[in-house]
């Protein structure tokens, strides 16, 4: 039958990084493994999020049987509050991304009606005819996890984010035991993580950066300012660990970091000696040289911790001559400017600044396997069919080169969000597209905050032309002006006071043509009195500001 297929349809992460959300379809039952935010590029004005189309979901919303989460980044859960708010459906993950699951289903009200089910790496979880087998991988974050779905037709292998860390700093390291053993049952099809495609050899350990931190540690003299992702509980532990060894008190300032830590302490993910850690209150009661602070904002993000103590902005942060801010994270592409921006603050308080810009050695290292840890895993597992996830077209595209170069798939499929790809034992061929694309969201992160497409071009608009608003007053009673129209300009360099003077006569010659029928329809006075102020003011400014009468009536 032609239904016996499996469907794979991509909604969020395959030409872009972010928006992760992948939906299998058997027949009546579909899953969604991730569901993911992606933060907005510049050309979105005043947009805070953006989150995947999920009209897919919506039209089948009797078919889905779950959300199952790979680990807990942002653009692996961030996307969530809005799908759950549209669809409610259960969601699994391990216990550390359940964790930041809640805090952020809570922030947005969400929890008391969420059904969140706890899964364990090695153990079987069923929804409908798809059986899921978690498989423990390692990333930048704790307790993740790649997914091998067993559906009617063969094993799909998610590999979720990862690189392959034998010896990571909470002692649980890759699988490569399950892998293997999956490689030996037969993989259908593998989904395997593009990011670090580009990059040549092996991902170093998160504990490759311990020799370069202490160092650092030991060399400084006054406060030293730790600041990483707040999600990176490795990176936490170590320096924690390093703290204590060189003497330091470790003060943790910032929401996202402070959050973090609560729940890494909870789980047992960090565990500081007695008496290591201080409230931000006490900075003040030890000397500099025993202090460590860790502070979040290594992206420079505008309201951040580090952000405000750069400009000496915070209440307990003070950042002083001689201090060392230590930002062990990499630039992400995009926020060249605002970490620019805040390292010139810091510098600007003579403050020693050590970031990742290739000179200061090994302060940081990526949680995504690069070309080598990718090999590997396709060597374990020998799909069937290879499509890379997670990514810009010209990283998939690389990705299916570096898989069909090994020789070991029968078929590498390049695929992008929207597309449909179905399955059976023997083919995978793309059938069709649904409808996929971005929901930009401003701030609140609920479906009624959703931002259009014409409020973007609007503020595209006003951004770059300015607007006017004609003030006209008409006498309830006779319908009469009551005076000259009044002319509100903003965001426009005028020339000289005349032209205001001109577009005042414009509007009165409008309304003095417009019949009294016509008068009486604010729409109609409103539509002509724009019309005919575009066109004065496109001739004699060659501008085009977004033009809106105001009627008042006396």
């Amino acid at each position: 039958m032609a239904q016996d297929k499996l469907k794979l349809i991509p909604l969020g992460g395959l030409g872009e990084f972010g928006m992760n959300c992948m939906a299998l379809r058997w027949q009546d039952d579909i899953i969604v493994i991730d569901a993911g935010l992606m933060f907005p590029e510049d050309e979105l004005l005043g947009v805070d999020i953006v989150v995947p189309d999920i009209s897919y979901l919506t039209e089948n919303r009797d078919k889905v049987r779950g959300i199952v989460l790979t680990h807990g980044h942002e653009d692996h859960i961030g996307g969530l509050p809005w799908i759950l708010s549209e669809l409610n459906v259960p969601v699994y993950g391990t216990e550390f991304t359940l964790a930041f699951v809640e805090g952020k289903l809570e922030e947005h009200e969400l929890l008391d009606d969420a059904e969140l089910n706890e899964i364990l790496p090695g153990h079987k979880v069923t929804l409908g005819p798809f059986s899921i087998l978690p498989i423990r991988v390692t990333h930048s974050l704790v307790d993740c996890v790649a997914l091998a779905i067993y559906t009617p037709v063969g094993i799909v292998l998610h590999t979720g984010d990862f690189k392959v860390d034998l010896s990571p700093t909470d002692g649980r390291p890759f699988d490569l035991q399950a892998f293997a053993e999956l490689g030996k049952q037969g993989v259908l099809a593998l989904l395997q993580d593009s990011t670090n495609v580009d990059r040549r050899g092996y991902t170093p350990s998160e504990r490759a950066v311990r020799p370069r931190l202490d160092e650092i540690f030991g060399q400084t003299k006054k406060k030293l300012f730790f600041s990483c992702f707040s999600s990176s509980i490795h990176r936490l532990r170590l320096a924690m660990d390093l703290a204590a060894e060189h003497g330091r008190k470790v003060a943790i300032i910032g929401r996202s970091l402070d959050n973090a830590t609560e729940i890494a302490q909870d789980l047992g993910y960090l565990d500081p000696a007695p008496g290591l850690l201080i409230h931000p209150g006490q900075i003040k009661d030890f000397p500099p040289e025993k202090l460590c602070i860790m502070i979040s904002g290594t992206q420079g993000e505008p309201m951040s911790a580090l952000s405000r103590a750069a400009v000496n902005n915070h209440k307990f942060a003070r950042i002083d001559a001689g201090d060392t801010v230590l930002m062990s994270s990499r630039v992400i592409p995009g926020n060249e400017k605002s970490i620019y921006r805040v390292i010139d603050h810091l510098e600007r308080r003579d403050a020693k600044v050590i970031y990742d810009d290739g000179t200061a050695g090994l302060i940081h290292v990526s949680g995504h396997a690069s070309q080598e840890e990718l090999r590997l895993m396709i060597n374990l597992v020998r799909p069937k069919f290879f499509i890379p996830i997670h990514g810009d077209y010209r990283h998939l595209k690389r990705h299916v080169e570096l898989a069909s170069s090994m020789g070991m798939v029968e078929q590498a499929i390049l695929m992008e969000d929207g597309e449909v790809l179905e399955l059976d034992s023997t083919s995978a061929v793309k059938t069709g597209e649904v409808t996929v694309g971005r929901v930009c969201i401003d701030s609140g992160g609920a479906a009624s905050d959703v931002v259009e497409d014409l409020v973007i071009r609007d503020r595209r608009h006003l951004s770059e032309d300015g607007i006017v608003l004609p003030i006209i007053a008409i006498n309830k009673g006779t319908g009469k002006l009551e005076n000259l129209p009044e002319i509100v300009m903003r965001g426009m360099a005028v020339p000289e006071e005349g032209l205001i003077a001109e577009a005042r006569q414009v509007v009165q010659r409008t309304l003095d043509g417009s019949s009294s029928e016509e008068k009486a329809d604010y729409g109609v006075v409103k539509e002509k009195i724009r019309t005919d102020l575009k066109r004065f003011i496109q001739k004699s400014m060659s501008r085009r500001p977004l033009i809106m009468p105001v009627i008042l009536e006396i």
